[in-house]
């Protein structure tokens, strides 16, 4: 099981990843938004904390070449000791188009581009591609970091396909374990094995509270995470799993509870779950350790 980890300051990142590896979580994982680079930060945290695997949940493609991200990707994960999983995806038109000023009318099509530049680089050092939106010919000079698993942010049935069909699995937010049972699974590990891929990762990543009043949390986690609700992309799958918003499918509940519904996600086609807790943070981290 991994954990979610989020600051603001390098230092913070450094001293997050230190306490999840005293707990004994195997991953931590962070996204990309608008403050630090993750793929930075883990580098320099990596050279403090090792024994740990680390996930970006996710990196956005529009903002920058796979070709930039390949070389960045590999030369984290020779700086964490070949131990980083690169979760990528498009983001969504809010972001890439208000914040980035960029053309996001197909982000199907950009994100399988993208992939056949990405993950050719990440894995064998080298690519030549000519897309329509999305182009690369080059050879890396350094075998350092090569060989760096790749997921992709999927979630509509075009990118699960792409997901099983080029990438090494799937990361979820905001998806419940109906969905993942009935939606995210099927499809992803159909492409693979259509494909001759291997079984693919079905990262689940999804806010965690232990606590003694749940109705106060997932009022909390209604407030935090009411964005989500309402970006297409999580709207669609919260409508799917019968959600009506982010905190029906928070794991929320007293220790037993929580640790029970997330032992449950592996029966529904989960291989790895990672908990982003977001109240009584300390309560909630000791009560996941003993499920490790």
């Amino acid at each position: 099981m991994g954990i979610w980890i989020e600051s603001s300051s390098l230092q913070g990142v450094v001293d997050q990843a230190g306490r999840a590896k005293e707990a004994g979580f195997g991953s931590v994982w962070a996204g990309q938004i608008f403050g630090l680079d993750t793929l930075s930060a883990f580098a320099v945290a990596g050279q403090h904390v090792g024994g740990l695997d680390w996930g970006t949940a996710v990196v956005p493609t529009y903002p920058r070449h796979p070709a930039a991200l390949a070389m960045q990707a590999t030369t984290t994960n020779a700086a964490v000791g070949g131990r980083l999983t690169l979760g990528v995806g498009p983001s969504h038109q809010l972001v890439i188009e208000d914040v980035y000023g960029l053309d996001y009318s197909k982000p199907g099509s950009h994100t399988e581009e993208y992939l056949r530049v990405l993950i050719p680089l990440v894995q064998q050092g080298k690519v030549a591609v000519d897309g329509a939106q999305v182009s690369a010919h080059m050879t890396l000079s350094t075998s350092d970091g090569l060989g760096c698993p790749v997921l992709v942010s999927a979630l509509g049935p075009r990118l699960l396909r792409l997901a099983g069909e080029l990438a090494d699995g799937t990361v979820t937010w905001m998806t419940g374990p109906k969905t993942i049972a009935e939606h995210i699974s099927p499809t992803i590990r159909g492409a693979a094995a259509r494909a001759g891929r291997p079984e693919p990762r079905v990262v689940m990543a999804l806010p965690v509270a232990v606590t003694d009043d749940p109705a106060a949390a997932r009022d909390k986690a209604e407030q935090a995470f009411a964005v989500y609700g309402t970006l297409p992309a999580y709207r669609a799958m919260l409508d799917r799993e019968g959600a009506a918003g982010p905190a029906d499918v928070a794991v929320v509940g007293d220790a037993a509870s929580v640790r029970g519904t997330i032992r449950s996600f592996q029966d529904h086609g989960v291989t790895e779950f990672v908990a982003a807790p977001f109240a009584e943070r300390r309560r909630t981290v000791d009560a996941l350790a003993e499920l490790l």
